[in-house]
């Protein structure tokens, strides 16, 4: 039996049912004044399916009330499905196949998608790397950013017009990635800086902007790309360019352009698929609806308090 014949993904009771399990593990709690003890479900035939009421500031709210679902008009059950087609495809899912799966309208669809990014972005979890720990350093470049005129005619050559990210691989764990507006070594230092335990050995390549970092942290080695070196025993970046190959492919075949006030919400989806790639698909699902709740998303693309 397919996963996607479980209850909730069709069935609206349901799908409210399971979204409680995941956002209240304790029992209801109330979004507009946290409390939790005095809250009862109000029940009848004009009374919306799972809505409650709290004994302490009296008002009503469902589970969906401070997270990306709030105000949506998308049945729950479709937006369960929606989350699992996101984390349960390596390289994404279109917001044109969204729509025609759950025959919503494309406009939805593509609202769906970003706030279901939304969720995935990670609130931080502590520094990469420590002491015996390494992690790969490396940029890429993705799309056209038209805010920047490349010289002469080559419009498609080059990197400058570009829009750049930036991605930080701890070996055998978690990836942080980021839209960076350029690559000099007085805006990445402080990002890196950040990020990173200092007692971090650091791997990338000859780049000029990170020829410094054994300054800043336990030490840093580098390969030389430029003469076709690969790598020396413990001294590569193939696995942030790994995550680059996925990421890249996602873009350009699935995705195929991205504004880059937009863009941030897809680099933080292929950091949580590659983050949470040691648990299965619905796992992986019920994290990402973990991390709807305190959210918000405007349609002009905002976040907004919750």
């Amino acid at each position: 039996m397919s996963i996607l014949s479980k209850p909730f993904f069709h069935d609206e009771a349901a799908a409210i049912e399971k979204l409680e399990q995941v956002l209240w593990p304790a029992g209801p709690v109330c979004p507009h004044c946290s409390g939790n003890q005095k809250i009862y479900a109000l029940k009848g035939k004009a009374t919306r399916l799972g809505l409650w009421k709290c004994g302490h500031c009296r008002k009503q709210f469902t589970v969906k009330v401070g997270t990306v679902f709030e105000s949506s008009h998308v049945p729950t059950y479709k937006w369960l499905q929606a989350v699992y087609l996101m984390c349960a495809s390596k390289k994404g899912i279109s917001s044109n196949q969204l729509h025609r799966t759950l025959e919503v309208t494309l406009k939805t669809a593509w609202f769906m998608s970003h706030r279901i990014r939304e969720a995935m972005k990670g609130g931080g979890n502590g520094l990469l790397g420590g002491l015996g720990k390494i992690v790969e350093v490396d940029e890429t470049f993705i799309g056209h950013d038209y805010a920047v005129k490349p010289k002469g005619d080559k419009r498609g050559r080059g990197f400058a017009h570009k829009h750049k990210v930036l991605s930080l691989v701890e070996r055998g764990g978690k990836v942080v990635s980021m839209v960076v507006d350029n690559l000099k070594a007085k805006t990445l230092i402080p990002i890196l800086k950040s990020q990173i335990d200092s007692q971090t050995r650091i791997m990338t390549d000859e780049a000029g902007q990170y020829s410094r970092l054994d300054l800043d942290f336990l030490a840093h080695d580098f390969v030389r790309h430029n003469q076709g070196e690969y790598g020396r025993g413990a001294i590569y970046t193939n696995t942030v360019e790994g995550f680059f190959s996925i990421f890249k492919r996602g873009m350009k075949g699935v995705y195929q352009h991205c504004a880059k006030r937009h863009l941030h919400r897809y680099v933080a989806e292929f950091d949580f698929r590659y983050n949470e790639r040691r648990v299965c698909d619905e796992e992986r699902a019920e994290t990402a609806l973990m991390g709807a709740a305190g959210k918000r998303l405007t349609y002009r693309g905002s976040p907004i308090a919750a």
